[in-house]
């Protein structure tokens, strides 16, 4: 089964993956370097991993099969121990009968391919891969959440500090409360817990204590789901060692308390954000994943699109005013606003933020956390931002009336500012700041445009096409102006300019092994209210929010809702999607 180089050399320069000059420079290195010709080609980029692969397994006669989309059976994959199939890159992925095909990378190991037949008592049928296939294969091995917690809780909870306080009815001391979270078992849950939210993309942790059990939810896409349920006598252990991790007072059970902690590997850098609160059970923990090493994004890859990104774009080149962006808890507002802050981000500015928390760090950005607890309010913060020369700020969120007027006179005083507010609508904004006692001429002279926004689950690559019957059709229309969005995606040339609602494709999730709800990531919804001549004539009159974005709509602007259903069209998320969050 060996490959001999000038063999290789021969099939790569019959096939046409290399030109006759590219091999003779590898050859030349390959002699000086004591390398292989192939590893050589490989690391200047002159033919990719696949390739070479697939030359191998036509010299050997052996199948070449590429893994890399494949969701591989646990049982069928078990049947190589993970440390086998590491060490030596060979992986199960199919089995039938007594017959097991095996991916491997070097198809002159026999001695473990003899080793598999004996352990298995199987017919080995080998195939050759590439090193990204049993890459992913290999990350399959992680174990269920509840496979690896039976074991632990199996093996080493049965009779622990917290069993033995709950028999006899005591309340577990500071002391034991330190022991416990330094027991072996405990440490185990817990870290599994964090590490299996962090590669199923959770942004949320919840661990519920119940009366007889401890429910754990990860928050996946903006959807909770049941990851596991462990027994009620670990609980204290779990509270006990993220608050270990989170430097939080251990003997306070009465209190909420806040605190974070930070996880870093080679593979993610990761802040949690913890929340402690007392509930009829025990102590409710909900940890808020924050990655540190999220790349910046552009409006673009927020898809935001046509005018709305014209809009976006004017007004954060502007040196004075304010930006808006509204919407409730967990829709991106903070994402939208940090990329607009690395757009802004140069040498020729100082920008300075006041955050509750701070969820991303920034290089060159003045970030600060506020702290109530020691009367470090937004309203403070603000009052010392505006003497340390700011060119740009940001505060987190405009909670009162206070900080809206501090936010507003920082506008007026030749600052730009941003920051969010707690609304359903672009429009409903502007009543919100007049609630706030905010004079409607400072509200016109500083607020240059408002951001509504929602996220909605994105659809897989893979998906079910489909076209709307009428019954649908007249359902849909009660809910949005489908003329006016049809419009608005032939004027972005999403569709052809005589295309009908019957003509146009919509789109259903469709389950696989990769996507299991048949939805992956997240992407937003937007609208984008500019603030022009006859808005703030409105605003002067103390109009209603529904009167404001009577007239924007007429002035052009697409409403969240549409903005939904153009996404639609596009193949990025369901009709059914969008309806659950702008119902909401």
């Amino acid at each position: 089964m060996k490959i001999e180089q000038q063999q290789l050399k021969a099939f790569l320069l019959d096939s046409e993956l290399v030109s006759a000059a590219d091999i003779e420079k590898a050859e030349k290195e390959a002699r000086s370097s004591g390398k292989k010709i192939d590893d050589v080609l490989l690391a200047a980029k002159k033919v990719s991993d696949a390739d070479i692969a697939r030359v191998k397994a036509y010299i050997l006669g052996i199948p070449f099969v590429n893994l890399e989309g494949e969701k591989i059976d646990p049982k069928i994959l078990a049947i190589i121990p993970e440390p086998i199939a590491k060490k030596n890159n060979i992986v199960a992925f199919k089995k039938n009968g007594n017959l097991l095909e095996v991916a491997m990378l070097d198809p002159e190991d026999l001695e473990t391919i003899e080793f598999i037949k004996k352990k298995s008592d199987l017919k080995i049928l080998p195939r050759l891969t590439n090193a990204a296939s049993i890459k992913k294969v290999l990350s399959q091995y992680q174990k269920s959440l509840e496979a690896e917690f039976g074991d632990i809780i199996k093996n080493e909870t049965e009779k622990t500090l917290i069993s033995v306080a709950q028999e006899e009815g005591k309340e577990i001391s500071e002391e034991d409360l330190k022991k416990i979270a330094e027991d072996l078992p405990i440490i185990k849950i817990v870290d599994t817990l964090l590490r299996h939210a962090i590669l199923g993309r959770a942004s949320d942790i919840h661990i519920e204590p119940m009366e007889k059990e401890v429910l754990v939810r990860y928050r996946i896409d903006g959807i909770l789901h049941d990851a596991m349920v462990l027994p009620a006598q670990v609980a204290p252990g779990i509270v006990a060692r993220i608050k270990v991790l989170s430097n939080l007072k251990l003997d306070e059970h009465r209190l909420p308390q806040d605190g974070r902690f930070k996880i870093e590997t080679s593979e993610y850098k990761i802040s949690f954000r913890v929340s402690v609160l007392p509930v009829f059970d025990g102590e409710k923990i909900v940890m808020r994943l924050l990655p540190e090493s999220a790349k910046g994004f552009t409006f673009e890859e927020l898809s935001f699109h046509g005018e709305d990104l014209e809009k976006l774009h004017k007004y954060i080149k502007r040196p004075v005013g304010m930006i808006l962006a509204t919407g409730p808890t967990g829709s991106g507002k903070t994402t939208t606003l940090y990329t607009a802050l690395s757009m802004l981000n140069t040498p020729g500015v100082n920008i300075s933020t006041i955050e509750d928390p701070i969820e991303y760090r920034m290089p060159r950005v003045n970030q600060t956390q506020v702290r109530p607890d020691i009367g470090f309010s937004f309203a403070n913060g603000m009052r010392t931002l505006v003497r340390q020369d700011p060119d740009i700020m940001m505060i987190g969120e405009i909670r009162d009336e206070e900080t809206a007027g501090l936010a507003i006179n920082a506008a007026l005083t030749g600052h730009l500012v941003l920051s969010t507010l707690h609304t359903n609508s672009a429009s409903g904004a502007l009543p919100r700041m007049l609630d706030m006692h905010i004079e409607p001429f400072l509200i016109v002279s500083t607020v240059n445009v408002i951001i509504g926004q929602r996220l909605v689950r994105k659809l897989c690559k893979d998906n079910i096409e489909y076209k709307l019957s009428d019954a649908e059709f007249k359902e849909l229309s009660k809910e949005v102006d489908l003329e006016r969005v049809l419009g608005f995606l032939k004027k972005e040339k999403i569709v052809a300019p005589k295309a009908d609602w019957k003509d146009i494709p919509f789109f259903k999730p469709k389950v696989s092994g990769e996507c299991p709800d048949g939805y992956s990531s997240r992407v937003g919804i937007h609208e984008v209210l500019e603030v022009t001549s006859t808005i703030k004539n409105l605003i002067m009159k103390n109009a209603t929010g529904d009167e404001i974005e009577k007239q924007a709509k007429s002035e052009g602007m697409m409403t969240m809702l549409e903005d939904g259903i153009f996404k639609c069209v596009q193949g990025l998320t369901t009709i059914e999607e969008i309806l659950r969050v702008t119902r909401e």
